[in-house]
Order: structure tokens, then sequence, then C-alpha cells
């Protein structure tokens, strides 16, 4: 078993806000970063498992708090999606700045869409993985701000959010909404470089992100592949073990097969093409 040391990592952003971060540390140089979701933090899972699991493979991994979010320093605001995606830059330059190799990124929830944005704008990862996001964003907003929020806003400028108990949570602002509304997933999905890898996982349980959402980034992803975990729900409660194994999957191939020379990879497309048609 790799011997994996965790340090605390702050990284400045864009804003002059610190983002704090936790470095799974193999003495590896190749590095995946682990993106979290919606009012979520580094400590939550599946950021901790998957880099506990990176880590028994001799794979560095760095899980952060976006700004506004845990440790990190800022405002939380709901949409926030290229802010993130900004987040995350900030992060690859300052491994990059320590000579760290991108192997991948990864993100749940919202971090899988922050992830798929941040690849449409760089192409300089080559592999992404995103978990349970949400293809249509215009969807799911009823259930936290109400049937009426669009009329609302428009009257208010402004929804304050409150849990069950009554207490308040977070404010919506028509900014921060129309942040949301406005991030084109299925434009970012279409500007992800063919050669950049790119795995989708969905619970087909998840009642947060309805799974057909998978399917509809399988239609405009060109190097996708898809793959449904039966019985999960949002967080992978109980299927944590084959979500890291999906994972860890996928990376060490994909790795393998950048690794692998062109005229062996055209080679091994046709051994699996024929394969499939067995």
């Amino acid at each position: 078993m790799t011997s994996v040391g965790e340090h605390r990592v702050v990284i400045r952003n864009s804003h002059g806000e610190n983002l704090v971060g936790i470095l799974h540390e193999t003495g590896s140089k190749d590095l995946v970063i682990i993106c979290h979701g919606f009012q979520s933090k580094k400590e939550r899972i599946p950021m901790v498992t998957l880099a506990t699991a990176l880590g028994r493979e001799g794979i560095s991994a760095f899980r952060f708090d976006f700004a506004g979010n845990g440790e990190s320093e800022g405002s939380f605001m709901y949409g926030n999606y290229r802010r993130e995606a900004e987040d995350l830059r900030a992060v690859v330059r300052h491994f990059r700045d320590k000579e760290r190799i991108m192997a991948a990124i990864v993100g749940h929830s919202k971090g899988g869409n922050v992830v798929l944005l941040y690849a449409s704008k760089n192409n300089d990862v080559p592999i992404v993985i995103n978990i349970s996001g949400r293809f249509h964003l215009e969807n799911g907003m009823e259930g936290r701000l109400g049937k009426d929020f669009l009329q609302r806003i428009k009257q208010n400028g402004f929804i304050d959010v409150k849990n069950r108990k009554g207490q308040f949570e977070y404010r919506v602002t028509r900014e921060s909404l129309m942040d949301r509304l406005t991030t084109d997933t299925r434009a970012a999905c279409l500007l992800i470089n063919q050669n950049c890898r790119v795995l989708t996982i969905h619970g087909s349980m998840d009642k947060i992100v309805p799974a057909k959402d998978a399917m509809e980034f399988a239609g405009f992803i060109r190097n996708h592949k898809l793959h449904i975990i039966e019985g999960a729900d949002h967080e992978y409660t109980w299927h944590q073990d084959e979500l890291a194994t999906v994972v860890l999957d996928f990376i060490k191939t994909a790795r393998g097969d950048r690794n692998m020379p062109k005229h062996l990879q055209s080679c091994e497309r046709r051994a699996n093409f024929i394969k499939a048609r067995i």
C-alpha cells in the first residue's frame, strides 16, 4: 500500500480569496483534482473516499473548498458556475507551477458541471470525470426556491432560502439566479476537445438529479463514456467502493491509452470494436 501524507494547502484565486484544500501526497507528480458540489465541502463524501482511493493507487489527489464554501474565503453565492471554474483554474495553475502533471479533474454534482465547464474553456487536462452533474440547469430550482421563484425574484430582487427549521441559509439574487440560467451546458459539452477523455457516472436512484440527465451528456460530448451505478443515490451512500473503482479504472485505462503508441492505440480500438460485434 502506498504511503500517503495529507497536507493543508492554501491557494489564492483570481479574486484575491484564499482557497483551502487537502493534498493527499504520494510522491507521484501525477495529480487528480477533486471538486465538491452545491453547498458542500472537501470533507464530504465522495471527495474523501476518492482522494483516499487514488492515494492507495499511488496517485496524488487534491480536494478543496470553492470560494464561499467550507474553509475557503469569500461569500457563498447561488449559481456561480463560472467563478468556480475560475477557482479550479487557479488550483490547476498553482500545481502546474509546482511541476505537477494534471492527470484528471473530478467533480461531484455541481462540481461535475464545473469540471466540464473548465474543460470547455481550457484544453489542458486529459481526463474529466463528471459524477452526478446536472445537464438541464433550469431544472431542480423549484424544490429549493418554490414554484413562484421567478415572480418573487423579479418583485423583490432576491429570495432568502431557509432550512426546514425556518433558519436562514443563503440569499439568491437576481444576478446569481441568471448565472445559473445562462450557463449553457450543451454548448460547453460541444466545446470540449475530442482528445479529452470524459466519463459521466450517475446513480440510477438519484432523487436530486435524475439519471436521464447523464444520457444527455453522452449525446453532446465527443469522447465520452457513460456509467450508471444501479441503486446508487446522489451521494453514493451505499456505493462508495463501487464509485471509487469506476473512477480509478477509467483513469488508469485512459492514462494507459495515452501512453500507448498511436499505431497500437488504433489496433486496440479495432480489437475492442470486433469484440463488441461478436
